[in-house]
């Protein structure tokens, strides 16, 4: 580095310094292997201390430069490496290999290969405390980064005067930690953690309140007083947040121990790594914060959300691990409760622990009401989901009339980004029902929806929101999607196999009723001015030189209380199943079935069709027939498909969900290709309502689609294990219907994940084919070719005489 002269050849060389973090997952393990349990966490504490070399760095470095006769900082990386030159030596010389190697080597055991030693990274587990070293370690090193600017430009302290008061932040975080490490040794690595996560919670909250200005008018006059963290109790509260972070990054590895102790390496290397990235990706959010919020202290707002969401992740899989244990040994549970000496083993509201909708006798007593109740409340959530999602495409209409200048390709784009991230949301959403539990997750995905809604309601009434915020938004808008994955998932443990088809139907189709209603209710809302309480003012919407007030961010807000209302709902009413219960590992077994591959591209025809033609459609017909207001009747085809939804699950319990999904794909190979006729050409302006007639076709075909396909997911799970086991062996039989109900969930998750894409294909597809032929008929004759063989795929596999899974 010190004859380094070019751009390039800097950033090469800040890669290879940056590889030096790598170390520490070596050390880590290394270290860790050298100690008993019980003096662990010290060991490690004491090791990770050398975290405080990135403060005295500040002194030793400036000293250098100081001492160089000419002044030059190309002497530091010289001295630097001598130092690291020795300290090789040194360490060659006087270290031995570790115990756990020596015994592995004495006993001729084989290495482990990559992909064993990789497993753990599929326990969630892994993941959790990755989150919590993402605020110890992470928000660590981005506050150190951020607080010298935000010193200067807060309190207007000289630059000098800020690097210091930073250094009584970092440097005590990084050498404390030897002490977290004893702490944790003592009292237990996850009690230090919540510890540390509540002493940080507090003070990020002081630290975020913002200097406020307040106005009482008094009986003799105004009476004004203000409110401010001052520099001295700013300081103050940095300095505990550094000690708790330098506690939190011990206790953190020192739990790691606990869980995993031969493969500290990778597991302690992922948690590393998604720390490292705390403080790279931190400081970029905290700039976005400043610009959007307009405050600076919405950095460490943004922190007390990290925090919050770490702590409840962990509160929520420890009494899931808690309940876990309890219920696969009964007989210590029950003896536990007669004692009270254990408050969780006793009986909790919202946890059915007697669980057998296959069992006539007590589906009858109970089972039934109990499974209702649940679907009632499942119903509107995800109602409330659908319409969040495909929000943007009521939206991205009015955006050009309200002054934003953007291309007819970047408004297809904005409709399609909910359905792009709506995709990758079902992926992880998919898996979490049987790790969170439904009611839980429910509950959370819901609210979490409050986020991108309120976001777009402030959002649209700035002028000055460019393209990238628009796309975040959209992007947020995709939670929504998520919610349709776990949804399902929940709703099919709770109903016996031969009722599934109906209560996933019914479902679905009051979740897929979001669509029309966002289609019907927003635009409702934006040009009538409902919520003007938090509407804010009109804009001015200029259509061919006419002009009116809208309120376009009630888009946004119309859906707020209803979110608010369904969350308390489905805390209150719904519940969690507790035979329910499987890892991620135990899930992506999926993955090896082909019929997961093949039921997902059939679910792509049906659902992925009827959400991306939802999403693409009012933007169609306003591209194509400009002249036309059809495009304010654009939610009747996705009510349709809502509607008819339950009446296909219905027929495909009565008559089989194949039969009927194959001539839903017939039909809807033919519609694309009709409504082109009706398309306008070099010789007539089309006609819109054949155009029209023929999308409307095409969602009622893909609607009752949705509803056949879904049901034939579980079926098929369920069907391939119970075919593994003796028909005479009830236990047997039983837990072959658990497991493939558990696979068959997960399945269904990760199915209408896959089709989620059809969101954001679709809507490109039109904008594509727009940009490249002047008209949307190669997209639409694309969309036929694939129904086609949509048709092969399920007469093959489901609906032929001698079909492999005939369902």
């Amino acid at each position: 580095m010190s004859y380094a002269t070019e751009y390039w050849q800097y950033l090469v060389l800040g890669l290879f310094v940056g590889m030096a973090g790598g170390s520490f997952a070596i050390g880590i393990a290394y270290t860790s292997a050298w100690f008993s349990k019980e003096r662990q966490g010290t060991a490690m504490g004491i090791f990770g201390a050398g975290n405080a070399g990135s403060s005295l760095t500040k002194f030793i470095a400036p000293m250098l430069i100081a001492a160089s006769a000419t002044g030059s900082w190309r002497n530091v990386p010289k001295v630097y490496s001598i130092a690291l030159l020795v300290m090789a030596v040194l360490f060659w010389f006087f270290t031995y290999e570790d115990p756990l190697h020596q015994k592995d080597a004495q006993k001729d055991r084989r290495r482990p290969s990559l992909g064993e030693q990789l497993m753990p990274l599929l326990d969630l587990r892994v993941w959790r405390f990755g989150l919590a070293y993402y605020f110890v370690f992470g928000a660590f090193v981005a506050l150190a980064l951020w607080l010298p600017k935000y010193y200067v430009g807060e309190y207007g302290l000289p630059l000098a005067t800020a690097a210091f008061l930073t250094i009584l932040f970092d440097l005590p975080s990084g050498a404390i930690r030897a002490l977290g490490g004893w702490a944790s040794d003592k009292v237990g690595g996850n009690q230090v953690t919540w510890w540390v996560l509540w002493i940080s919670l507090v003070s990020l909250v002081i630290l975020s309140y913002p200097p406020t200005t307040m106005v009482i008018h008094g009986i003799k006059g105004d009476v004004a007083f203000s409110i401010e963290v001052g520099i001295v109790l700013f300081t103050i509260l940095i300095f505990i947040l550094g000690l708790a972070q330098g506690f939190g990054k011990a206790s953190v590895y020192r739990s790691l121990a606990d869980h995993y102790p031969t493969s500290m390496g990778v597991v302690g290397g992922i948690v590393g790594v998604i720390g490292g990235l705390g403080g790279f990706t931190l400081p970029i959010m905290f700039g976005v914060a400043a610009d959007v919020v307009g405050v600076r202290s919405s950095c460490f707002m943004l922190l007390v959300g990290v925090v919050v969401v770490t702590m409840i992740w962990i509160w929520r899989a420890e009494s899931s691990e808690r309940d876990e244990i309890l219920f696969r040994h009964a007989e210590a549970r029950a003896e536990l409760q007669d004692a009270e000496l254990l408050e969780h083993a006793r009986r909790r509201r919202h946890l059915l622990v007697d669980w057998r909708p296959d069992d006539d006798s007590f589906w009858a007593a109970s089972g039934r009401r109990i499974a209702n109740r649940n679907l009632m409340f499942s119903m509107p959530a995800l109602l409330l989901a659908f319409a969040v999602w495909v929000v943007w495409s009521v939206i991205v209409v009015e955006l050009p009339h309200i002054g934003y200048q953007f291309s007819t390709n970047q408004l297809f784009w904005l409709a399609a980004l909910p359905g792009l991230s709506g995709a990758f949301f079902r992926v992880l959403y998919s898996f979490v029902v049987p790790i969170f539990g439904g009611r839980n997750w429910t509950v959370y995905s819901t609210a979490l929806l409050i986020l991108p809604t309120l976001w777009i309601g402030y959002a649209v009434q700035d002028p000055g929101t460019n393209y990238a915020v628009f796309a975040v938004i959209a992007l947020l808008c995709g939670l929504g999607a998520g919610n349709f994955s776990s949804s399902m998932a929940n709703i099919s443990f709770f109903y016996p196999k031969r009722l599934q088809g109906t209560a996933l139907g019914l479902n679905a189709g009051i979740g897929n009723l979001g669509v029309g209603l966002a289609q019907l209710i927003a635009p409702v809302a934006v040009y009538g001015g409902a919520l003007l309480i938090l509407g804010g003012s009109a804009q001015t919407h200029v259509d061919q030189g006419v002009t009116a007030p809208i309120w376009v961010q009630n888009a946004g807000f119309i859906w707020v209380p209803f979110i608010v209302l369904s969350t308390v709902a489905a805390w209150f009413g719904m519940d969690n199943i507790a035979s329910v219960r499987a890892g991620f590992a135990d899930q992506v077994a999926i993955f090896k079935h082909k019929h997961q591959w093949l039921m997902s591209w059939l679910y792509t025809g049906t659902f992925g069709s009827f959400i991306g033609l939802a999403a693409g459609f009012p933007m169609l017909l306003n591209t194509q027939f400009p002249a036309s207001d059809a495009f304010k009747l654009a939610f009747i085809g996705p009510v349709l498909a809502a509607l008819v939804r339950p009446i296909g699950g219905w027929l495909a319990d009565r008559k089989g969900g194949a039969p009927i999904t194959v001539w839903c794909f017939v039909v809807m190979a033919l519609a694309p290709l009709a409504a082109i006729g009706f398309l306008p050409g070099g010789s007539g302006e089309g006609n819109v309502q054949g155009f029209v007639l023929m999308f409307l076709i095409l969602f009622v075909a893909a609607g009752i689609g949705n509803g056949t396909t879904i049901r034939m997911i579980p079926i098929i799970f369920r069907t391939l294990r119970e075919r593994k086991v003796m028909r005479n062996d009830q236990a047997a039989l039983e837990q072959a219907q658990r497991e493939g109900s558990t696979e068959g969930a997960a399945a269904v998750g990760f199915s209408s994940a896959v089709a989620a894409f059809g969101g954001f294909f679709i809507p490109i597809a039109y904008g594509t084919s727009i940009k490249l032929m002047g008209g949307p008929q190669g997209a639409l004759i694309f969309f036929s070719l694939f129904y086609v063989s949509c048709v092969a795929v399920t007469w093959w596999w489901y609906a032929r005489r001698d079909a492999e899974v005939a369902c």
